[in-house]
């Protein structure tokens, strides 16, 4: 059962697709209280779990943490990290009581898992208007499928987007992008997609190019997808002030950026200078930033990844005005009324400063709503411009489109992928740990940045992350200027890196073909193992292992100089790793707990008892696929229904999507 609660004058976020009725009734569970804002009140059992949250540190069980629904710009995900760059405010308490909530309320909001008193669960915002959503089912999972059909399908991606993904920021010239296409290509390492960085600009200015550095755009889009490689360019938030800049100055003249409380267009410098944000909230200034990505479209570009729209602000001309005169005054001062701290306060303070928030206004039905008040909205709606764009551009067509900043709502629009991360172990593991939360928030596309982002990864780093990111929808290596160039072909022994992306295509039939049933039923792609095994009482405590789609589960090494690792099978499965020359080992395990070793080059998977998975040959991109003759592995005498489709178009719901394959032998 489904409730839904309303609380003063909520702003109508449309994360939820449904017409949920609205019940006058208090909550079944919990106390709510609305004093100083809303306050929502429950006590935990000793054995709950807490899921959900989406984008967030720390592992599948979310308890015992304070979590900040705000959508932020952070490189650094510590495990004392409170917010991220999404706000998914769906959680889902397990144990005693099974039931879901969503908090639908477009500012920050706090989850206090068993933080302050580690059995009480404390959900607050500073204003009371809201919708709260509860809903009852017989386990985890049952409340999750119900949430996600309300809230509606998930975007689908073209098939191309499960290729494999190479991305650098510093690739400024056609030559750059040829060198890596080349390196790829020279060593039969699989690849799809050359992400394209904010250098490709002009200034820094959206929907521009480079005009010295790639002259005739759309002959070098085209000469690179005769490798079978797509150009994927990111799109970010701010719009580069600057007489003449058409995009400006269409902005400008019809009121579509957000404004000051005189009226004023608002002012924030990223990576061009002063910028202006679109009023992504106002469905006419929407209307025209989405039309804006057709610019690119018609020279051919089919994907786009949305970036710094929390929105990322590196500074506001009046906060810097008052860092500069702190520091005069520091510099002028003898006294020392001024201290050196405050100073570096100051300064290191400037970037997302919560004032800046409050400073500016977005249009909505004819009123002024001020941008703290609907921050985690943003990036949803930046992406939703694109989507709604793309629909009137080309409205039979799948394009790529993935952002940083989302809100539960974006997950019918595109994509994410997980932020800055670092080149450390560490974020192998929370990258798994995301994996089932941003599933049941709606996010199906979605993977990190195989390898780390920032600081300089190894060898043995990226090829254990790589063989997790075989399994994620997104599956893209990309690094940050100044750290250490991080393609496949970089390190020695390139066989081995070539040997686990091939793995990537060898899986892809099976792979797709889960996100697809899983995206066209409202289902989960990534679940925790307490999700599929309800009964076993050690599966809800494992944290490091994922169940994919309806027959495998995946069991990642995270750990450095490790030769293996436990596994814990809650039934008897087939464990298989794929070698590095080609072969696949096979053998049968009984449940309980194993140690298996796991070698750099090898990408292991367990198969489940009773089920079998197709595998395909390898090829060098998504367009080469063979799927008419597929391998099965697992059990003699199981059945596997293939879903496979062209891949670009929309007609998810042909028959002949579907086909039943069985191994025999």
């Amino acid at each position: 059962m489904i409730w839904k609660f309303k609380y003063g004058h909520p702003f109508e976020t449309e994360a939820v697709a449904e017409h949920i009725k609205e019940t006058e009734e208090a909550p079944p569970l919990g106390t709510v209280s609305l004093q100083n804002g809303f306050r929502w009140r429950y006590e935990l059992a000793k054995d709950d779990i807490v899921y959900g949250l989406g984008e967030a540190v720390r592992g599948i069980n979310k308890r015992g943490h304070r979590y900040i629904s705000h959508a932020s710009d952070d490189p650094h995900h510590m495990e004392s990290t409170q917010s991220l760059y999404g706000a998914h405010n769906f959680i889902v308490i397990a144990g005693e009581q099974n039931f879901g909530l969503f908090v639908d309320h477009p500012a920050k909001v706090t989850f206090d898992i068993g933080y302050t008193c580690s059995d009480i669960l404390e959900i607050s915002c500073q204003e009371a208007d809201l919708y709260f959503y509860m809903i009852d089912g017989e386990t985890p999972y049952t409340v999750v499928k119900q949430f996600r059909k309300i809230i509606g399908r998930s975007y689908i991606p073209p098939k191309f987007a499960f290729g494999f993904g190479q991305s650098r920021w510093g690739y400024r010239t056609k030559e750059d992008f040829r060198r890596v296409a080349d390196g790829y290509r020279a060593n039969h390492i699989p690849i799809d997609m050359l992400y394209m960085d904010i250098d490709y600009m002009q200034d820094f200015k959206d929907f521009t190019i480079n005009g010295e550095e790639f002259v005739d755009f759309p002959a070098f889009v085209k000469e690179m997808k005769e490798r079978n490689i797509r150009l994927i360019p990111i799109i970010d938030a701010g719009v580069k002030v600057e007489k003449g800049y058409p995009v400006y100055e269409e902005g400008v003249k019809n009121g579509y950026f957000c404004k000051r409380a005189d009226g004023s267009d608002f002012v924030a410098a990223v990576w061009p200078g002063d910028t202006h944000f679109p009023d992504v909230l106002n469905p006419e200034a929407r209307r025209w930033f989405g039309s804006c990505y057709r610019s690119l479209i018609e020279q051919g570009i089919e994907g786009f990844w949305n970036d710094m729209n929390e929105p990322a602000i590196f500074y506001t001309p009046e906060g810097l005005e008052a860092a500069s005169r702190l520091m005069r005054e520091y510099m002028e001062d003898e006294t020392g009324a001024v201290s050196m701290f405050q100073v570096r306060e100051a300064l290191t303070g400037l970037q997302n400063h919560q004032d800046y928030y409050k400073a500016f206004y977005h249009q909505v039905d004819g009123r002024m709503v001020r941008h703290d008040k609907v921050h985690n909205l943003f990036g949803y709606n930046m992406t939703r411009a694109a989507d709604e764009g793309f629909e009137r551009i080309a409205p039979d067509k799948r394009f790529l489109l993935f952002s940083r900043s989302s809100y539960i709502g974006m997950h019918r629009c595109g994509g994410i992928w997980t932020g800055d991360n670092k080149s450390w172990w560490s974020h192998i593991l929370l990258n798994l740990q995301m994996m089932p939360a941003l599933n049941m928030c709606g996010f199906l596309y979605t993977g990190a940045d195989l390898g780390g982002f920032g600081d300089h990864t190894t060898r043995d780093l990226l090829l254990r992350w790589l063989a997790f990111g075989v399994f994620t929808p997104l599956m893209r290596n990309h690094s940050a200027i100044d750290t250490r160039e991080q393609e496949c072909y970089q390190f020695e022994g390139v066989e081995d890196f070539r040997h686990i992306v091939e793995v990537r295509y060898r899986l892809l039939p099976y792979l797709y073909s889960e996100y697809m049933k899983a995206a066209l039923s409202d289902d989960l792609y990534f679940k925790p193992l307490a999700f599929e095994y309800p009964r076993d009482t050690f599966a809800p405590r494992v944290e490091d292992q994922l169940m994919l789609g309806g027959e495998i589960m995946i069991t990642p090494v995270y750990t450095q100089n490790a030769k293996g690792r436990y596994v814990y099978l809650p039934e008897e499965m087939r464990f298989v790793k794929f070698m590095p020359d080609g072969s696949i080992h096979q053998e049968t395990l009984s449940p309980g707990h194993h140690y298996v070793e796991i070698a750099l080059n090898e990408v292991p998977l367990f198969i489940r008892s009773g089920k079998c998975i197709p595998v395909a040959k390898a090829a060098e991109c998504v367009a080469e696929l063979q799927t008419d003759a597929l391998e099965l592995l697992g059990y003699p005498g199981a059945e596997y229904l293939l879903y496979d489709d062209d891949g670009t178009y929309k007609d998810y719901d042909d028959p002949a999507n579907r086909r039943l394959l069985k191994k025999m032998s």
